[in-house]
C-alpha cells in the first residue's frame, strides 16, 4: 500500500476497514508458517532478494520556466497572459503574470517550447526556445508596445452630393467639344436629382454661348423666310425675331426641364443605353419620347415632356404677332411635331452623338440599367 491510508469513513459504520487491518496484521504471522513448511531450497528461493534497474522519471528531468512582462516604458505589467505550448501538445498551459510582472511554469518536460504573451490594449509577443533536462529557463525581458491603431475612414457622399457631381459632369457634354448636350445622362444609375439641380440645368442650357448662336442662327432662317411677318424686316424685326426664338428655347427648356420635372418627380434627362441589338436601342430610344425615369428610379409617363411642349406652345402666343397665333388645336399639333423631333433625336443620342462627344463618363452597367424593350 506504501504507505497510503484509506480513511474509515469511506466505508459504513467502518466494519470492511476494520476486517481489512485484521488481514494485514494476520499477514506476517501467515508468511513465517508458510515459510517453515517450505524446503530449503524454496525458502532460499523465496529469501533471495532480487535488485531492480533504477527507473529515470520524467519528473526527473522536468524543468522551469520563467520571466518578466513590462510596457514599453519599464513598467511591469500585471494580468497579462502567459501561454507555454509544446510541439505535439494539442492544448497548452497559461499563467498571468503577478504584480511584479513575474510569471512562472513548474514540472515542464525538456524540449522545444513556444511562449505568446497578451495583454489588452498591448501588441502580442511570441518566443520560442528550447528547455534542457532540470533546467531552469529564465527568457529575455518581455516588453509589450502599445498596439497600433488602423482608423479606416469612409467617405460617403449624400445622393444630393453625388447627383452635384454627375451634374457637373454633365455640364462638359459637348458634341464636337462645342454644342451644349446637358440634358444626357451616361451613368444608367445616376443619383435622383433635387429641384436645385433641374433648374440649374436649365439656367446653364439657356445661358451657354452656343444657345445665343444657335437663336441667332434660327432668327436668321426665320427673316428670310420672313416667319413672323409682323415683326417685319429690317434690324428691328430681327431682333424681335431672335427674342421670340429665345423665349422658345427659355420657356421649353423650363417648363420642360425643370418646373414640371420638379412637380412631378420626374428626371428630365435621356439616360443612354449604350448596350443591346440595334433593335432593342432603337425601341428604347422611341419610347423614352413618351416615357421617363422618376425621382424614385421607376420608369413612368413622362408628363413633363408632353405637357411642357403644350405649355410653350401656349405661352408663345403671349409674343407671337397676332397674325401668327395658333390656336388650341395648332398648339396640339405643334406639340406632336416636337415630340417627333424628340424620338429623332433620342436616336441620335443612342447611336451617333456619343461618337462625337469627347471625354464621356463611362461606368460599368448595374442596377437601373435602362429597361429593354
Amino acid at each position: 500500500m506504501n504507505g497510503y491510508r484509506i480513511p474509515a469513513r469511506c466505508f459504513p459504520g467502518g466494519l470492511l476497514w476494520l476486517s481489512l487491518s485484521l488481514l494485514l496484521f494476520s499477514a506476517p504471522a501467515r508468511s513465517q508458517q508458510l515459510e517453515s513448511v517450505l524446503p530449503d531450497s524454496a525458502a532460499g528461493a523465496q529469501k533471495t532478494p532480487t535488485t531492480a534497474a533504477p527507473q529515470k522519471t520524467a519528473s526527473q528531468d522536468s524543468g522551469q520556466i520563467r520571466g518578466q512582462v513590462v510596457d514599453q516604458t519599464g513598467i511591469t505589467i500585471t494580468g497579462a497572459t502567459v501561454k507555454l505550448t509544446r510541439d505535439g501538445e494539442p492544448t497548452g498551459q497559461e499563467v498571468t503574470t503577478d504584480e511584479d510582472g513575474k510569471f512562472y511554469f513548474f514540472n515542464v518536460p525538456p524540449g522545444s517550447f513556444h511562449l505568446s504573451f497578451t495583454s489588452p490594449g498591448l501588441e502580442t509577443r511570441e518566443i520560442s526556445a528550447t528547455l534542457d533536462p532540470s533546467e531552469t529557463y529564465v527568457t529575455p525581458l518581455i516588453e509589450l508596445s502599445v498596439a497600433k491603431q488602423v482608423t479606416e475612414v469612409r467617405v460617403e457622399l449624400t445622393p444630393e452630393e453625388v447627383a452635384t457631381a454627375e451634374i457637373k459632369e454633365q455640364e462638359k457634354q459637348r458634341v464636337f467639344g462645342i454644342i451644349p448636350n446637358f440634358y444626357v445622362s451616361y451613368v444608367p444609375n445616376a443619383a435622383p436629382l433635387k429641384a436645385k439641380h433641374k433648374f440649374e440645368l436649365a439656367w446653364k442650357s439657356s445661358i451657354d454661348p452656343f444657345t445665343f448662336v444657335a437663336v441667332g442662327m434660327v432668327a436668321g432662317f426665320a427673316q428670310a423666310g420672313d416667319r413672323w411677318s409682323g415683326y417685319g424686316q429690317g434690324a428691328q424685326g430681327y431682333a424681335k425675331r431672335f427674342g421670340a426664338t429665345y423665349a422658345n428655347v427659355v420657356s421649353g427648356t423650363f417648363i420642360g426641364g425643370a418646373i414640371l420635372p420638379t412637380l412631378l418627380k420626374q428626371d428630365p434627362r435621356y439616360f443612354y443605353k449604350g448596350k443591346g441589338s440595334t433593335k432593342s436601342r432603337l425601341l428604347y430610344a422611341l419610347g423614352n419620347t413618351v416615357i421617363c425615369k422618376g425621382d424614385n428610379g421607376h420608369w413612368q409617363p413622362n408628363y413633363s415632356s408632353v405637357l411642357g411642349n403644350i405649355a410653350a406652345g401656349g405661352l408663345a402666343n403671349l409674343y407671337y404677332p397676332s397674325s401668327d397665333q395658333s390656336t388650341a388645336g395648332a398648339i396640339f399639333g405643334t406639340a406632336a411635331i416636337r415630340i417627333g423631333e424628340m424620338a429623332v433625336a433620342n436616336i441620335f443620342q443612342e447611336f451617333v452623338i456619343p461618337r462625337l462627344t469627347p471625354n464621356l463618363p463611362t461606368r460599368a452597367p448595374q442596377q437601373g440599367d435602362p429597361p429593354t424593350f
